[in-house]
């Protein structure tokens, strides 16, 4: 019951995702049904749940407000602005007697109390308090608006079905509020008491309900325990005389068949990342494998190899997709906070999506939420103009902030963009001075200028408030989207706004990568950058006239050659290969001494001595034991060409002593 009562907390709070999202969405289309079907639903599923394990009070409050919205469906009840906010309340009071669930916290009940008597007042119920429910010989009234029918219900339960949580007492309750029930309680399966378990359910009810409800109405009441019983609703002959309903045909009863296991079960991250974590040290072990089959001239080691080789791939390629998730409800989460600040800063605001169902790593997606909320304030606060400014601008007076993503290679690229007044560039070009970050003299480009709102303190804000201004947020979402290995660009038009991307890996356990050697040292570049591979001779050098260009198909591509690069010692060979990779910058090459091949590449992290090293992503250990540096093109590419505009005198201090890397790295390295 523990796990169960979890799993519905964690469900609740997916449903008041869901929920907000509908009603914000409610807000802008107040005749859509199939909203208020969205909100009627997730509303149903935390009462229902709720009541199930245990959570009465969070089920009784849910009750109310489901209620309220069976009026939205039907007809009887308008939605109204005062409605919407009162349900965000209502969904805000909820979330506290989830936490209050779970130790943190606890929900005032005089709030639930407030809401509740608020939302009577607006369903035309002046009375304080809720009418009683009609006893069992009562007769209700037939709610719906279809001429009433009778209809004939066989309800068995399972046998275990109050270890379950369920009352069968609360449906019957939950039928009387469709209209008229009558009720015959079949005891025929009920043992001698000698042999009775009094946790089994021995019981069946055959029931009929006289209602102008639709059928699919009388079936939510049963929506959680269909699949564990068995359940028959027929018209009935209203002529006819109560009696026991004769069993259900095969066709009409469902119940799980024997063996049958559910589509979807809920995992704890913790047990997930122990998954990946098992996969990579296999991973690394296949790959020493491989090494030991390939020195042996033994077909029957090689083979047991290679067959090992493929269940290893296909159980990585497994293993990751279970940690993907859309980012659908990261996106959605954001509505309502693009609803309050608007409110709060007197701005009307809509917020758009774009690419909602790309997946994402769950690790990453976890840490994207403060990146997030501090972009999406700042555009709010700092660009988005006043309704009065947007239309003396021509504007219309309801500004857009809009979040999208896309898959770019072993990358997904996130953007939140608004139709602001964009960046001021003289102005963040004289708060930099005023802070100290660049000298007043310094001729800086706009895309440089644009950079510096990145800087740690920067803030062209003269006063604090509330949503921004405190000079903290750009650098923290700098910061975060750089512990993630991700990249961060701004981009601002006059006007029209400003945009900023966010570059971020796919995954942070495995990813596909090529291996190359340089000297003694080895290196993995991301397959999904890497374009092909071209040889370089001497003549090739001589014909550049000592630039670092190689002709690729007619087309001269600049390279980086990594043995300078990282200041290696030792003489570079005849023959070079040159790795073409796709960048930002456009296409780059990386010369190397060899090719190696592909390489599935379990990622280490460097540790705390290289947190500030941005051109290596992390590291890999190969199958002979000796450790690999994971670079990372876009930062290579984007150091190389700072190194080159500062001059040769500051090469030294920005490189990296690869060795010295991969020694820390091996003397780090836990046992396999």
């Amino acid at each position: 019951m523990i796990d169960h009562r979890q799993a519905f907390l964690d469900e609740a709070r997916e449903l008041l995702v869901e929920l907000e999202s509908a009603l914000l969405e409610l807000d802008q289309s107040r005749n859509d049904p199939e909203i208020v079907a969205r909100a009627f639903r997730a509303l149903h599923t935390i009462k229902g749940s709720g009541a199930m394990f245990g959570f009465e009070d969070i089920s009784g409050f849910a009750h109310h407000l489901e209620s309220a919205f069976d009026q939205l469906r039907k007809g009887q009840l308008t939605v109204t602005a005062d409605l919407i906010n009162l349900s965000l309340g209502a969904a805000d009071q909820i979330k506290k007697m989830l936490d209050a669930a779970t130790g943190q916290g606890a929900a005032d009940t005089s709030r639930s109390e407030a809401i509740l008597t608020e939302l009577r007042f607006l369903r035309g119920a002046p009375d304080a308090e809720r009418p009683p429910s009609p006893a069992p010989t009562e007769t209700a009234p037939a709610l719906g608006r279809g001429p009433v029918r009778d209809w004939r219900i066989r309800f068995r339960p399972a046998p275990g079905a109050l270890l379950n949580g369920t009352n069968p007492l609360r449906l019957l309750g939950e039928l009387r509020e469709l209209g008229e029930l009558r009720v015959h309680v079949d005891t025929a399966a009920i043992p001698s008491l000698s042999e009775m378990d009094p946790e089994r359910c021995y019981l069946a009810w055959d029931l009929v309900l006289a209602t102008g409800a639709e059928p699919a109405a009388i079936r939510d009441v049963f929506i959680f325990v269909e699949n564990d019983c068995e359940l028959s609703i027929q018209p009935a002959d209203p002529a006819a005389p109560v009696r026991p309903a004769p069993r259900a045909a095969a066709s009409e009863v469902r119940r799980p068949a024997a063996g049958a296991s559910t589509s979807s079960i809920r995992v704890s991250a913790d047990k997930l990342d122990q998954l990946v974590n098992l996969v990579g040290e296999l991973v690394t072990v296949q790959a020493r494998l491989g090494a030991v089959a390939a020195r042996r001239e033994d077909p029957e080691v090689r083979a047991v190899s290679e067959e090992i080789d493929r269940l290893t791939s296909s159980l990585r390629e497994n293993s990751m997709s279970i940690r993907m998730l859309p980012l659908r409800a990261t996106f959605e989460r954001f509505r309502r906070l693009v609803h309050d600040l608007g409110a709060e800063l007197h701005k009307h605001v809509e917020l758009t999506v774009e690419g909602a169902d790309t997946e994402l790593d769950k690790t990453v997606i976890d840490q994207l939420n403060d990146p997030l909320v501090h972009l999406i304030r700042n555009s709010m606060d700092h660009g988005i103009e006043t309704p009065e400014a947007r239309l003396a601008a021509g504007k219309p007076a309801t500004a857009t902030v809009h979040l999208a993503a896309q898959h770019s290679g072993a990358n997904v690229l996130i953007r939140v963009s608004d139709d602001g007044r964009g960046l001021d560039v003289e102005a963040v070009r004289a708060r930099a001075i005023e802070q100290g970050l660049i000298q007043a003299g310094a001729q800086l480009s706009e895309a440089e200028i644009v950079s510096l709102i990145l800087a740690p303190g920067f803030s062209t804000a003269r006063e604090v408030t509330d949503v921004s201004g405190r000079g903290v947020g750009m650098d923290v979402v700098r910061r975060n989207v750089e512990a993630l290995r991700g990249s961060l660009e701004v981009a601002s038009k006059p006007g029209a706004g400003v945009t900023v991307t966010l570059r971020l890996p796919l995954t942070l356990a495995i990813i596909d990568g090529l291996l190359v050697r340089v000297g003694e040292d080895y290196f993995v570049l991301p397959l999904a950058n890497s374009l092909e591979c071209v040889e370089l001779t001497g003549q090739d050098i001589d014909a550049a006239h000592g630039n670092h260009l190689a002709n690729v198909r007619g087309q001269l591509v600049p390279y980086i050659r990594l043995r300078e690069y990282f200041r290696m010692e030792g003489e570079r060979p005849e023959r070079e290969q040159v790795m073409v990779v796709e960048t930002d910058q456009g296409r780059y090459g990386f010369a190397v001494d060899q090719v190696l091949g592909d390489h599935q590449t379990v990622i280490k992290n460097l540790g705390r001595l290289y947190r500030n090293v941005h051109v290596v992503s992390g590291a890999t250990i190969l199958g002979d034991g000796t450790v690999a540096l994971i670079l990372d093109p876009q930062r290579v590419v984007s150091e190389a060409m700072q190194i080159q505009g500062k001059g040769a005198a500051q090469r030294h201090e920005a490189g990296l002593p690869a060795k010295d890397a991969r020694n820390q790295i091996t003397a780090e390295r836990q046992p396999i």
